[in-house]
């Protein structure tokens, strides 16, 4: 499939989300500790600030943002209007290719099975896999009190995320597939990223970066 664009509107983004959601291209399996790349976009009054982090496990290694107009307001399930290109932009400001990318929307947790986390990796033809606070359609059990305990999360029968306790004591975040990565490589790839805390590092660098450039 070629690389997708970002339509600019929603009867066209749907459309593509179910082309994307049918794709099952090669699946992406980490050779060490791979470069990641972490984005985030915020509101910056009249645009959006997008930022993006380069990152090995838990360790920030570089950051970049930057800003455009907002295209229109948010919807639910149709986040890449808004934010997709600049997200892009970003990612392309960093001047190195990573090897995955961890996006904070969700990837095959979503009512076409192709949110903003997939829809970016399929653009820029890398790996991805999305982090959310909750799970947007998919359901499924708690996972255990642990570090690294998970569960699935399914929709329609089909796992699409996982669960994850990241710290004890923490309520656990969503680590949905997104392109070329299943629920266990999102998953494993949260954990990789994760310091003592509840969310994986390099999304929070990414999202204090771009609050702090509003």
């Amino acid at each position: 499939m070629t690389a997708p664009g970002w339509p600019d509107d929603a009867v066209a983004l749907e459309a593509l989300q179910d082309r994307l959601a049918a794709q099952r291209p090669p699946p992406w399996r980490p050779a060490g500790e791979p470069l990641v790349a972490a984005v985030a976009a915020a509101d910056g009054g009249a645009g959006l600030v997008a930022a993006a982090v380069l990152a090995r496990g838990p360790r920030v290694l570089a950051g970049t943002t930057v800003t455009g107009p907002a295209p229109g307001p948010y919807a639910p399930s149709l986040l890449a209007l808004r934010e997709g290109p600049l997200l892009a932009a970003a990612v392309a400001a960093l001047g190195r290719r990573p090897d995955v990318l961890l996006v904070a929307a969700a990837g095959r947790d979503h009512p076409r099975r192709a949110g903003l986390a997939l829809h970016l990796g399929a653009a820029l033809d890398l790996p991805s896999a999305g982090v959310t606070d909750r799970p947007l359609v998919a359901v499924g059990p708690e996972p255990g009190p642990a570090r690294g305990d998970t569960a699935p999360l399914l929709a329609v029968g089909e796992e699409v995320a996982r669960a994850v306790r990241t710290a004890p004591g923490v309520r656990p975040v969503v680590a949905s597939a997104g392109w070329r990565t299943d629920p266990a490589t999102a998953a494993a790839l949260v954990l990789s990223t994760t310091a003592g805390v509840r969310l994986p590092e390099p999304l929070r660098a990414a999202r204090r970066r771009a609050r702090e450039a509003r």
